[in-house]
């Protein structure tokens, strides 16, 4: 859609997302959205029905038109992963343009002679793009950045294809709004150097492949009538094992190992990862799982049995839980709150450090004093494991009788009572049973009667 108004267009971004997931028809939904603007101006192009997914073929001939005839130079800012949903959720788009991540993305927009912005380009590669502009300039593309640009000489008398290779938050100790900030920073960098260099541009934002991919099986596929549908089984990883000549020593699962090191909580989920467990060691009175992890995060789990005697068995406890990173250490005490028998494993849906923790911050640090744990469906046995790879029965966490229902069972007890105290003092009340005859001697009630 082109025009000048194109800030209205970024606002609508989210509705058109809204509109695509509700009228588009089942397919693989693979695509990435595609911004383009420019202060020479481009050919008119009508803005695409809802749900319309726009295809390469039908962007190559208004690439075409766009670069046909004459020199230009083209900055392609290609982002590792980008999709619709990135502008929904940080874009602002709900009219709080302060919190907004594109802030001079939308500016360029709005001074651009003319822009264009296709939300659902088809993806076919993540070179489909680049091999494109190569086609239609004719020349090959330099890879630049900011410092790059500010030092280069650019012939304007010929075709420029200039490259800026933009991050995303994948594998990145910052959240995904901070990159995209950190981008939409050197985009308005970039773009303050070509002002700088009074040279004419058309700039073009896009990923090299969606950050999101939701797939929907075709309805001309699903059966007619009524069919018996069952849940797809997500794959389950196995459970971390220590085992000491040839048996398991310690067994460990979760469905989430998450841990955060910055003020801004942005989550590492090293479950998603494969941990050496060198170090680890385990006897009858204490065990310890040490997982090292290639990113360089360590997580180890202590844990001790002993014999109370007002149960007469014994229990196990996790005495505390150590996170290593960069050679800083922060421990957290769960004996408090984290025990079962010892013939028993413990599970519990969430354990965590910072809210309901059932992990107590022990000997943290200025550094280490934000770093927070994140265990969800977390189970651990470190003693008495006589079922081969399976745990034992499970201890859980959460009791049978929670404060909600001990509230209730009490309250109906106590309108229970009430109602029995009024019955009994209702049987308890006596009639008259003799009546005064004026006609006759009056009635005589004796004291004892």
């Amino acid at each position: 859609m082109a025009g000048t108004g194109c800030s209205t267009q970024v606002q609508l971004m989210a509705f058109i997302a809204f509109l695509f997931a509700v009228f588009a028809p089942g397919s693989s939904t693979t695509q990435v959205p595609l911004l383009m603007w420019s202060i020479e101006g481009l050919p008119p192009l009508a803005p695409p029905a809802a749900g319309h997914i726009t295809s390469i073929g039908q962007l190559k001939g208004y690439v075409s038109s766009a670069f046909g005839s004459g020199s230009h130079t083209v900055l392609l800012f290609l982002q590792d992963k980008l999709s619709k949903d990135d502008f929904t959720v940080f874009g602002g788009v709900f009219g709080n343009k302060q919190d907004s991540a594109f802030q001079n993305l939308e500016a360029a927009m709005e001074s651009s002679s003319s822009s264009v912005v296709l939300p659902a380009l088809e993806w076919s590669g993540s070179t489909a793009m680049l091999t494109l502009l190569q086609e239609k300039l004719g020349v090959s593309p330099l890879l630049i950045d900011a410092d790059t640009l500010s030092h280069l000489s650019l012939n304007t008398s010929g075709s420029n294809l200039l490259l800026i290779n933009l991050p995303y938050c994948t594998g990145s100790h910052k959240s995904c709004k901070e990159v995209l900030k950190s981008n939409d920073e050197i985009i308005g960098n970039v773009q303050g150097i070509m002002k700088a260099k009074n040279v004419p541009y058309t700039a073009i934002y896009t990923g090299l492949q969606p950050s999101r991919v939701i797939s929907e099986p075709s309805i001309s596929s699903q059966p007619v009538g009524r069919t018996l549908l069952q849940a797809s089984l997500n794959d389950v990883n196995p459970p971390i094992m220590f085992n000491v000549s040839g048996s398991p020593c310690i067994m460990l699962w979760a469905q989430n190992l998450s841990v955060s090191i910055t003020s801004s909580p942005a989550w590492i989920d090293l479950a998603e990862q494969t941990p050496d467990l060198t170090g680890s060691r385990c006897n009858n009175s204490s065990s310890l799982l040490i997982l090292s992890y290639s990113s360089g995060f360590n997580l180890s789990f202590a844990m001790s049995q002993q014999f109370y005697s007002a149960s007469a068995r014994n229990w196990f406890t996790l005495d505390s839980v150590q996170l290593q990173y960069e050679g800083q250490t922060a421990s957290y005490i769960g004996s408090r709150s984290i025990y079962a028998p010892v013939e028993y494993s413990y599970h519990c849906q969430s354990v965590s450090s910072f809210q309901d923790a059932l992990l107590v911050p022990s000997n943290t640090t200025e550094n280490t004093s934000h770093w927070r744990l994140n265990f969800v469906d977390f189970q651990i046995q470190g003693f008495s494991l006589q079922n081969g790879t399976n745990f034992s029965y499970a201890s859980d966490c959460a009791g049978f009788f929670t404060p909600g229902i001990w509230m209730g069972l009490l309250t109906s007890l106590l309108m229970l009572l009430i109602l029995i105290y009024g019955l009994h003092m209702i049987l308890q009340l006596n009639t008259m049973d003799r009546f005064d005859d004026p006609k006759g001697p009056s009635i005589s009630v004796p004291q004892t009667e």
